[in-house]
């Protein structure tokens, strides 16, 4: 079997089904939660991307939105927490930390109801088209006019919003090519978007820009970023902190680094597979993407 094909087994049969899951799931029956993490800004779950909030005098900030069908859940969690604190004439701001579309499912809506939509400019481009992610096998028509961001930036965009100052940086290519962290400097937390993933070996969209060594890098700057007490949000998983991270970027530059190692001595992936390079992080990221297709990942970034 050809490397491309042995590549393609792994992703498909490994991942596709995971994948499938989730976009299958009855969301009727997902609940929002929320995670408080400070007096204003909370962290919602409930299919998708984790959704970073903050709220006060100035408005509503919201950081992704999952799907389109959670709207009306997102935002009944929101006006609960918010509560007298916002005015109903306040403006609300969503950034999309990039464009996938369980972090930006609800953008139509959001837009339909005043919301400016805030984003990387390359975000933008790829929800003005056809979305395509082959590693999903997963295609989706362009989102109208209104579910686009309306501000877009090239680097870096500073809000300042509720009391704080809010730097939104783009890292990357990354995760994909559009790729946004936030970091709400006052209160001391960060949203990582899907640069990090807590609970599972990361998905990497090299099909849409991103790059394993990205994601290093893009990891490594919330490292420098963060302090011994600052909360991060990770696009999928649970609350973490600066030890959370450090160790996260541990399990990513030592596969990388023996995989690497690898293919340049001519190994397979099947060889590469077989020798376990993963071992000792297996109990804690073998998730979502299980060992096996982030290593087909890896071979797939460091052989094309």
């Amino acid at each position: 079997m050809q490397t491309k094909q042995i590549i393609l087994v792994v992703t498909a049969v490994l991942i596709l089904t995971s994948f499938s899951t989730v976009r299958a799931q009855d969301l009727d029956k997902v609940l929002i939660t929320s995670v408080k993490l400070t007096d204003n800004i909370y962290m919602l779950q409930g299919a998708g991307g984790n959704i970073g909030l903050s709220f006060g005098s100035d408005g509503i900030f919201i950081i992704d939105d999952q799907f389109a069908p959670l709207h009306e859940k997102i935002i009944a969690m929101i006006d609960e927490l918010s509560g007298s604190i916002v005015s109903e004439s306040a403006n609300t701001f969503l950034l999309n930390t990039h464009f996938h579309g369980d972090h930006t499912g609800g953008n139509e809506l959001q837009g339909k109801s005043g919301t400016v939509i805030v984003a990387h400019q390359n975000v933008r481009k790829r929800l003005s088209v056809e979305l395509v992610v082959p590693f999903f096998n997963s295609t989706s028509p362009p989102v109208p006019e209104i579910g686009l961001p309306v501000i877009t930036f090239e680097q870096d965009i500073t809000l300042h919003l509720n009391g704080d100052n809010v730097n939104i940086i783009h890292v990357g290519p990354a995760h994909t090519d559009g790729d946004a962290i936030v970091h709400f400097t006052k209160a001391d937390v960060i949203h990582g978007g899907d640069i990090l993933f807590t609970s599972t070996y990361p998905f990497i969209d090299m099909d849409n820009g991103g790059s394993v060594s990205g994601v290093i890098a893009a990891v490594e700057k919330i490292i420098k970023l963060a302090g011994d007490k600052t909360k991060i949000i990770p696009g999928h998983g649970d609350i973490t902190d600066k030890a959370g991270i450090e160790g996260y970027h541990k399990m990513l530059s030592t596969i990388f680094a023996r995989v690497s190692e690898m293919v340049a001595g001519g190994k397979t992936l099947e060889q590469i597979i077989a020798s376990k390079p993963t071992s000792e992080f297996d109990a804690k990221y073998n998730g979502f993407v299980s060992n096996e297709a982030f290593l087909g990942l890896l071979y797939r970034d460091l052989t094309e």
